[in-house]
């Protein structure tokens, strides 16, 4: 099991949605956050004073899968997400140790993506 952590453009977040959906890959987590990777420093005026504006805002998905699902998931947001503009984001696959349905009790790969 995986945890999959995408950090993307907020305006690719449909396509990305819709990407997912079609290869079948449930159950998602979406913040909204705020970061800076390799963009470069925007310097603005508001009210007549100079602001550096080092942060920028993305959304940030969490999806849980099995095994089996981890190649779809990471295909699916890499060509959904993609602009080829510096600023595109990351993907994240850390390892689960451990999972559950709180609703069932379920545990581990039956409480994640099932497999077909």
């Amino acid at each position: 099991m995986k945890l999959i952590v995408a950090i993307i453009r907020p305006e690719k977040l449909s396509e990305v949605l819709e990407a997912l959906f079609k290869a079948e890959v449930r159950g998602l987590s979406i913040s909204r956050v705020q970061g800076h990777g390799g963009e470069m420093e925007q310097v603005q005026t508001y009210r007549g004073t100079t602001v550096k504006m080092e942060l920028h805002e993305k959304v940030r998905l969490e999806i849980g899968v099995s095994e089996p699902f981890v190649r779809p998931t990471v295909e699916a947001i890499l060509k959904a997400a993609r602009t080829g503009e510096v600023g595109d984001g990351k993907i994240f696959v850390l390892p689960v140790e451990k999972v559950y349905r709180i609703r069932t009790g379920e545990e581990d790969e039956a409480a994640v993506t099932p497999v077909q």
